[in-house]
Order: structure tokens, then sequence, then C-alpha cells
């Protein structure tokens, strides 16, 4: 029976990736595409970039691969993906960074951001510098001793017990279903102690559920902690801020953007994703790395509980790049050979999938 699947192409270089994981998610998995536009794409055709259908697609088929979009400026959202998110409730950013031979500067790094993806400062709640509103805001302050400077602009950093909760809990059970024996939240408990130290008592709480090893680290502490020993991290929680952050560290840990795949996970939807962004200039030149993308597909189908065609992909996807011959720009600079084009990497891919036994499928 065919799964059907929401396919998002995005901006950008975002059509040219996504063709190259949807290529080979068609070579093992039987998939029935549905394809929606949102982002730049669809603001001509239905004056916003993000249309009500797009998102009842995902609703009704429940999964969605999607490309990189860009924000139009003034397009009413402060960010269709963060948009996305919200509307769908998927509030477990999971964002893994393993190590690929000959491309990773660290050789022994396995590890996952767990991030909270809907409350800290990226919450939205914020007040300009100079609007009525914000003066409001801070009268209303020094009623309880609060001075801020009134040429401030403010940002609110909501922590929840609810949302805490779920997202420690959502990465403890991420740890038990893949295998993983220790999960490590990161806060700043110490400064922001009814926030953070918020985050962290609840994470504890959550911790006596389970027979997994817990520790916390200070967010400072545990960005150098991530380049010095890597190798001691398994699973790693965060409030939505920090997981930004530090997973983009430890994508520049095993080989940068180009390969760090990611999804935003709900209790009812999932959207998977690559983390970079749109890279408009480079949009139709059949140049860019389409792993990401790939690996974020690979994500989707264990999500699916398609976890052999999954290991498949990604140990097809890990040779090719190893192999360093039939490789974009950005992965030739480091082996040394001629670069090939993006679908021209894809092709590389799927002739090692069918070159497979059968039996592994």
């Amino acid at each position: 029976m065919s799964t059907k699947i929401t396919l998002i192409p995005g901006d950008g270089i975002g059509p040219e990736v996504i063709s190259s994981a949807r290529r080979i998610v068609d070579e093992v998995v039987d998939v029935t595409w549905e394809i929606v536009e949102a982002g730049e794409s669809a603001i001509q055709r239905y004056r916003t970039p993000l249309p009500d259908h797009v998102i009842e697609s995902v609703r009704k088929n429940k999964i969605a691969l999607k490309g990189p979009i860009t924000t139009p400026v003034g397009s009413g959202f402060r960010s269709v993906n963060v948009e996305i998110r919200k509307r769908l409730d998927l509030f477990a950013n999971v964002r893994p960074a393993k190590s690929i031979p000959y491309l990773s500067k660290y050789n022994d790094v396995d590890l996952v951001i767990v991030r909270e993806n809907t409350e800290d400062l990226y919450a939205g709640i914020e007040f300009e510098v100079g609007k009525e509103e914000t003066k409001e805001f801070l009268n209303f302050l020094k009623r309880y001793g609060v001075g801020i400077k009134e040429d401030s602009g403010i940002s609110i950093k909501p922590i929840s017990i609810s949302g805490s909760e779920r997202i420690v809990d959502f990465a403890f059970r991420y740890a038990e279903n893949n295998h993983r024996k220790k999960v490590t939240a990161v806060h700043k408990a110490n400064i922001m102690k009814f926030s953070d130290g918020l985050f962290l008592n609840v994470a504890r709480k959550v911790a006596e559920r389970y027979n997994i090893e817990f520790e916390d680290r200070i967010v400072d502490n545990m960005a150098m902690q991530l380049v010095q020993k890597p190798e001691l991290y398994e699973v790693i929680v965060t409030p939505n801020l920090y997981g930004d952050i530090l997973s983009d560290l430890c994508a520049g840990l095993v080989g940068g953007l180009g390969i760090a795949p990611g999804a935003n996970i709900g209790e009812h939807y999932a959207v998977f994703e690559p983390v970079h962004g749109s890279a408009p200039k480079y949009a139709g030149q059949n140049k860019v790395n389409p792993t990401a993308t790939i690996l974020s597909a690979v994500m989707m189908l264990r999500h699916l509980g398609e976890i052999k065609k999954a290991d498949l992909i990604e140990r097809c996807t890990i040779e090719v790049i190893s192999e360093g011959k039939q490789v974009t720009y950005d992965i030739a600079r480091i082996t040394g050979s001629t670069p090939v084009g993006t679908s021209e990497m894809t092709d590389a891919i799927i002739k090692k999938i069918r070159a497979c036994d059968p039996e592994t499928l």
C-alpha cells in the first residue's frame, strides 16, 4: 500500500534538493507525493507564503518532507517555518549530528539535539522600541521596581512546566527507542532561575521516570564540552534558543549545514527538512549538496517504521561521500576531487542502492 506524504519543495535550492531526496525515497518505498507550494513560490498564486491548504495537507497525511523556505519581508509572518511549527504544534525539533569519514572534523560524534520548538525567546513576544505599548509595558514593570531604559526593545522568554515536561519526556522516549544511554539537559539556570531554573527542575523530575542516565550542563560550558569531547554526549535536550545555536555548532563538528538533517515533530504530525537555508544565489545551478535533505528523508522513513530502508539510504549516501568521487563542490574541496552536480551525486547514491542485495530492502 502506497504511503501518502506531503511534499513542500520550498524556495531557492529547495526544489533541487527535494527532487534528489524524492528520487532516492522512490527507489525503496512506494510513496504517493502530494505536492503543495509554500514560501515565495506561493505568493503570486495565493497572496500568502503559507496557504491554508498546505497545513491541511500535512494534517491529512500527518507527515511532510519540506525544502528550505525564504520568508519574504512584509508577509505577515516572522517565519513561515515557525508558523508551520506553531499551527501544527510541532514542539520537538530533532537534529542529529554524526561523523562522516573524510568529511567531519571529528571521527566520534554521534549525538542528537532535541530542542523545544514553541517557547523561550522564539515565542515572538516582543515590544518594539518607542511604541506606545512598549511604554505601557515599561510603566507596568516600574510598579514592581523593575527599571528598564526607555530606549529599549524587549523580548519575553516564557518557559512553562507543561512545555518543558513534554520536550524532556520526548527526549527520554527518543533515547529509549534509539538505544541511547544518556540524556543531557542544557540550561542557564544559574542566572535565569525562574525560566531556565524551571526547565532544569522539570527535567530532573522527568528523568526519575526512566532508567537512563541523566545529567545537566550550563549552556556556555556545554558549548566548550562539545568542541573538546563531543563523544561523551548522546541526546541533548534544550530550550529553544540554546538548541538552535548548539545544533549549528554540532553541524560544524561533522561537516557543516550541508549534511545536517532535521525534523519537527508533534503528537500528531511531523515535518522533515534540512537545517540549511534556501541559498537563492545557487538556485537552478545543479550545484548544491543534497545530503541534508536526503538524511532528513532518512529520518522520515525511520519515523514511518521503514528502518531497514532508511539505513540503506544512509549507508549508501555516506559511502558516496566517503569515496569522494561523485560529490558536490563543498565536499570535493575537502576530498580534492572534481566536483559533480546535485543530480549526479544523487545518481551515484541511487546506483549504490540498486547494487545492494534485494534482501536488504
